[in-house]
């Protein structure tokens, strides 16, 4: 779940910035994002923050939006999964709208290029540093097997690492496949660390827009290398990152705090 949930936020982020719009229910005016391609059957934990925002306003109504309620659960879910704190700028208000169109071409796709990639963040004001130190998030999480198909081609390539790739293809030729869900890091699934990027190194990266961070672009690579060998490095790097992430858009200036974090007021 706690990978669920940092994902809730990102993917929030990266359309309109940060402002809850990923929770909105589909209504008469507008269809939400929970259907759109990069969010069906992809994010989970919407009944957690339903909970989290139903306390909230039994104790302290209409006065902690679900925009920062996603920032601090995303915070809590990295600590509790071993990983760095930081301090949750506060202040976010919750949209009025979402959009089903921006969440299928904002949010960066898992067989995406390094230029795609760094085009995606560029759009929301992140840096390629940021990209390859967000990517690192990672290392937590599952993926189903379409995400991943790209990756289970090209055996003919030095790139391959077959004993990682034969048994994935195996998985994913079962019956009923498009649910199957593989981890995103074998070696510590649970656990908010590094490994993500060494397992690059050796070939391991299960979504295409991972494993092209070491094998298509030199600069991309250097920072890998540089967050394989320093755990302490890539928690500094995330944690700042997830800052400037968490600050995308308009969400401080405009919109309300919603009582429902599934409907506007």
């Amino acid at each position: 779940m706690a990978a669920s949930l940092l994902r809730l936020h990102f993917h929030d982020c990266f359309v309109n910035g940060c402002d809850a719009s990923v929770l909105l229910d589909d209504t008469v005016n507008f269809v939400g994002e929970k259907t759109a391609v990069p969010n069906l059957n992809s994010l989970r934990g919407f009944e957690v923050i339903d909970s989290i925002k139903s306390e909230l306003e039994s104790v302290c109504p209409e006065t902690v939006s679900c925009a920062d309620i996603l920032a601090i659960v995303a915070r809590d879910s990295v600590v509790l999964s071993g990983g760095p704190s930081w301090e949750v700028e506060m202040g976010r208000k919750d949209s009025l709208s979402a959009s089903k169109a921006a969440a299928s071409t904002n949010i960066p796709a898992p067989n995406s290029t390094v230029p795609a990639l760094v085009a995606s963040f560029q759009n929301v004001g992140l840096s390629l540093n940021d990209m390859v130190a967000l990517s690192g998030g990672h290392t937590i999480g599952a993926a189903r097997c379409p995400t991943f198909s790209s990756r289970l081609q090209g055996q003919g390539s030095p790139d391959v690492n077959l004993a990682f790739i034969q048994p994935l293809q195996q998985l994913c030729s079962e019956p009923n496949s498009n649910s199957i869900t593989a981890r995103l890091d074998l070696v510590t699934p649970a656990t908010f660390d590094n490994q993500y990027y060494i397992n690059l190194l050796s070939g391991e990266g299960l979504l295409q827009s991972d494993q092209t961070l070491v094998t298509d672009d030199y600069q991309t690579r250097q920072i890998v290398e540089a967050y394989a060998q320093d755990p302490l490095l890539f928690f500094e790097d995330f944690k700042n990152s997830m800052l400037r992430m968490g600050s995308i858009g308009s969400g401080f200036s405009e919109g309300e705090i919603r009582r429902n974090c599934r409907i506007v007021n």
